[in-house]
This record gives structure tokens, C-alpha cells and sequence, in this order.
């Protein structure tokens, strides 16, 4: 799948990107119509420590999927978006099926 990734006030390194999209490239076994994705990666000024956000914006045909997480790191964050959009997939690709036998 096509991931652009945007870190914002940090520099991701390789293996960030690299585990970001290993985890967005499962999604494609839940739904395989993907046609591409925006992850945004945020450092918070905060005090907590869980000040790393992670936003995942996915383009399936015909809506938009999207999830956003705040963690401690931003491999939790991923992990926890990823899952919402696992869900989410899982819904869409039901809805589509109640569609197309409609």
C-alpha cells in the first residue's frame, strides 16, 4: 500500500517509517481495495508523558477511514490506530457486501 508518512517538529528515523508500514500493510488482509494512506506523526507539548500522536487517514473507494491515537510512544500509538482501523475495515467491507447484495 501506498503510505505517505509526515513527521511533524521531529525526524522519523527508518525504522519508525519501516514498523509503520509493516502494521499498515496488514491492513490489506482485512480489505484489500486500499487505495492509499496519509499517517501523520505529532509531538505534543505536554507534560504527560504521552504526548506522541498518531493520525491514519486511509482512502478506500467511495469514503475515508481515519483514526488517531496519543501514546507514550509512537510504536503504541500505531499499534492502537491500526486496530481502530482494523475495525473499521472490517465494518466497511460488511457494508459493502449488504450493498452489492442489495
Amino acid at each position: 500500500m501506498k503510505l505517505q508518512v509526515s513527521s511533524i517538529k521531529f525526524d522519523a528515523d527508518e525504522t519508525l517509517l519501516d514498523f509503520i508500514q509493516k502494521k499498515a500493510d496488514k491492513l490489506e488482509t482485512y480489505y484489500d481495495k486500499i487505495i492509499d494512506g496519509e499517517v501523520n506523526l505529532i509531538v505534543e507539548k505536554s507534560d504527560s508523558k504521552s504526548n506522541k500522536t498518531c493520525e491514519i487517514k486511509l482512502n478506500v473507494p467511495g469514503s475515508t477511514l481515519f483514526a488517531k491515537e496519543q501514546k507514550e510512544s509512537f510504536e503504541a500509538a500505531t499499534d492502537e490506530a491500526v486496530e481502530s482501523l482494523r475495525r473499521q475495515l472490517r465494518k466497511y467491507k460488511g457494508k459493502e457486501l449488504d450493498r452489492a447484495k442489495a
